[in-house]
C-alpha cells in the first residue's frame, strides 16, 4: 500500500491536534520506526505510519478521550491509568479518521504504552521507537537502547530495559502500575 497521501493527511491532522512537542515526538517516532523496520527487515512504510499516528489522541481532552473509550471494549487493565488511554483511542482514530485497516498498525498503536504478551517484532519496534526517538527522548537512554539492538536478542533486551525504566518511574511517581506491565516484565525475565 502507498502511504504517501495518508502520511500527508496524518501530518496535517497532527499539526492541528497535537501540541508542538508532541508533534515533534510523533515525527521523530515515525522516523525511528522506519529505521528500526529497515534494520529488522520489516515494512518501513507501515512502521512510519504507525509511529506517526501512535500518539494521535495524546492531546485530546479528558472528555473527548472518555467519549471514545465508551465506544471501545477495553480490558480492565487498560482502565487503571488514564495516561495510557490515548493508545486504544489512538488506534480507534487511526482506523476511523485515517482509514487504517492494517491490523498490525492498529495493534502496535494500541499496545505502544503497555505492550502486550507475545508482541510481534513490528509491535516491539513501535513500542521501542516511542521510548527512543531522537527529537524529545533522553539521548543517553536512546544510545544504550541502540547498543542493545546490535546484540543477539537485542530487541528483547531493549524491551526489558524499557519495562524496568517504566516500572521504576511509576513507582517513583507513586502511580499505579498496570498488571499487564508487571506480567510482561516478569515473563521477559
Amino acid at each position: 500500500m502507498d502511504y504517501t497521501e495518508k502520511n500527508k493527511k496524518a501530518i496535517s491532522w497532527l499539526k492541528e491536534n497535537l501540541d508542538e512537542e508532541r508533534l515533534l515526538h510523533s515525527l521523530g517516532c515515525a522516523q525511528c520506526c522506519a529505521e528500526l523496520a529497515h534494520k529488522f527487515k520489516l515494512d518501513e512504510e507501515k512502521a512510519y505510519m504507525a509511529g506517526l499516528l501512535h500518539d494521535c489522541a495524546k492531546c485530546f481532552s479528558k472528555e473527548k478521550t472518555m467519549e471514545i473509550v465508551q465506544k471501545l471494549n477495553l480490558d480492565e487493565t487498560e482502565l487503571v491509568n488514564f495516561k495510557v488511554l490515548h493508545a486504544p483511542v489512538g488506534a480507534y482514530i487511526a482506523q476511523y479518521e485515517f482509514g487504517i485497516k492494517d491490523k498490525e498498525i492498529l495493534s502496535s498503536i494500541r499496545s505502544h504504552t503497555l505492550g502486550k504478551p507475545n508482541m510481534t517484532d513490528f509491535e516491539k519496534i513501535i513500542f521501542l521507537a516511542d521510548k527512543i526517538e531522537p527529537n524529545t527522548r533522553d539521548s543517553e537512554f536512546r544510545n544504550e537502547m541502540l547498543m542493545f539492538l546490535e546484540e543477539e536478542n537485542g530487541m528483547n533486551k531493549a524491551l526489558l530495559t524499557c519495562y524496568k525504566e517504566t516500572i521504576r518511574s511509576l513507582v517513583k511517581k507513586g502511580l499505579k502500575i498496570c498488571a499487564v506491565t508487571v506480567d510482561i516484565y516478569n515473563s521477559m525475565l
